[in-house]
């Protein structure tokens, strides 16, 4: 073990991170899984940002929110991948306390501003489609609600939010005596993992734990599906079908709110299945299973995000070729 020992309690000075049980002969085909998730998710949200901060077309809150998710994937998934990949690839599994500690922190923190995000561009959904073209907001437009002024303060809110919720977790950690051992059976640092590894009461941590991903996770969850219950809803009292179909096409299409389903419904599916089985789960599932759901829950909805607007949303598509300087044809109305 790495660690100081006083008095026959143990604090370490680093942890030691695990590969996936079971997998002994397949790590270098695991880590080579890892490298081609994360360098596709890379590749695309780096695209992504290129063409939407060069196109003054898609200088609009939607596209402004979905280049933050962009930077924010790219962010998050670097984080854990290289350490990762040094376990898998160099059996480096050793990782300082604090360092553990720090990716934790950040882990967490991006994963708290991605489900804001998130809640972000539903919000935006619901204010151009219901909001917007509703009588009782005339003469207001989509665009004197959605304003750049509106999207900063969004953005701040949601960055205090995830440090100021994060933050205590780490300083309770800190502050536990002393540690059963130093073995986080997990391939980067989380926070319940680690949590579980202290030889002490650990109750107020995992209700913080607990309470931080109800506030965060659960209050996105549940305003996005109100604003899609409501923005459906809106659609379908339409008085007629060409109302309904020209609404769909211009907001409810694969331009908008299709793409956003489909990641969201990705990333909070996965992470709810990685919570509430790493919670509750206990020795009822593999150890492997807890693992890879894990590594699954942050490496596939970066890599998706890029692939998932860049197909089903036309315009970037559009912008896309235009920067390959390709001419994409145009149907004549």
């Amino acid at each position: 073990m790495s660690g100081i020992k006083v008095n026959g309690t143990f604090y370490p000075t680093a942890l030691i991170l695990v590969r996936i049980p079971g997998l002994e002969g397949s790590y270098h085909l695991v880590g080579a899984v890892v490298c081609l998730c994360y360098l596709l998710g890379l590749l695309g949200n780096i695209m992504l940002l290129a063409v939407i901060s060069a196109s003054s077309v898609l200088n609009k809150p939607m596209f402004i929110l979905l280049s933050l998710l962009a930077f924010n994937d790219a962010l998050l998934s670097t984080s854990i991948v290289p350490k990762m990949l040094s376990v898998f690839w160099f059996q480096e599994r050793l990782i300082g306390f604090d360092f553990c500690l720090f990716q934790m922190f950040f882990l967490h923190s991006l994963s708290s501003f991605e489900s804001g995000l998130l809640f972000g561009m539903a919000f935006d959904r619901y204010i151009a489609i219901c909001l917007s073209g509703s009588a009782a907001m005339q003469p207001l437009s989509y665009g004197s609600i959605m304003t750049n002024a509106i999207i900063i303060k969004l953005v701040i809110f949601l960055l205090l939010r995830a440090v100021g919720l994060i933050g205590p977790s780490i300083i309770l950690i800190k502050k536990f005596p002393a540690f059963k051992n130093n073995v986080v059976p997990h391939s980067y640092c989380e926070h319940i993992s680690i949590v579980k590894l202290a030889a002490a009461d650990n109750r107020i941590n995992s209700a913080l734990g607990l309470a931080v991903a109800f506030t965060i996770s659960g209050t996105d969850l549940l305003f996005i599906l109100v604003s899609y219950c409501a923005i459906f809803k809106a659609v379908f009292s339409l008085p007629s079908k060409e109302a309904r179909l020209k609404t769909f096409k211009a907001g409810m299409g694969p331009n908008t709110c299709i793409p956003h389903m489909c990641i969201f419904l990705s990333f909070y599916g996965l992470a709810i299945f990685n919570f509430l089985s790493h919670r509750y789960g206990g020795k009822r599932i593999p150890p492997y299973v807890h693992i890879v759901l894990a590594n699954t829950y942050l490496l596939l909805p970066p890599m998706l995000n890029p692939i998932i607007y860049g197909v089903k949303t036309k315009l970037i598509w559009e912008q896309v070729w235009k920067a390959l300087s390709i001419n994409v044809p145009m149907k004549s109305d």
